[in-house]
């Protein structure tokens, strides 16, 4: 996949030059110290857009209509002791949901 540089992203490195000359002439910075700033800058900034880009993806598509079956099956978390009822799942047999980073315990047996 060939990927091209945006207009916004040409117009932000241009000013982050922009702004490098003019710590090294006006500033009296040396070349190096701005060189790694910038650097350093560019990092900081493709970093953060990336992490805002996977924040905002969008949540999937829910399952067509009739696609979820009724289920009645009760979870608990074996950590904490938080339980869940789950009414209706996308299979007959879900995946137990997690909680304090563990699956939970089925309550309820499954028939």
């Amino acid at each position: 996949m060939k990927r091209s540089v945006s207009p916004g992203t040409l117009v932000a490195l241009g000013v982050l030059g922009v702004i490098g000359v003019l710590l090294v002439l006006v500033g009296g910075f040396g070349v190096l110290q701005v060189t790694v700033a910038l650097i350093i800058a560019v990092v900081i900034l493709a970093t953060g857009l990336w992490v805002l880009r996977a924040i905002v993806q969008p949540p999937p598509e829910p399952p067509a209509s009739g696609e979820l079956r009724k289920v009645e099956l009760a979870y608990r978390c074996g950590t904490c002791g938080a339980e869940v009822n789950m009414t209706v799942a996308p299979d007959d047999d879900p995946a137990p949901p997690r909680h304090c980073m563990e699956e939970m315990e089925l309550v309820t047996p499954v028939e």
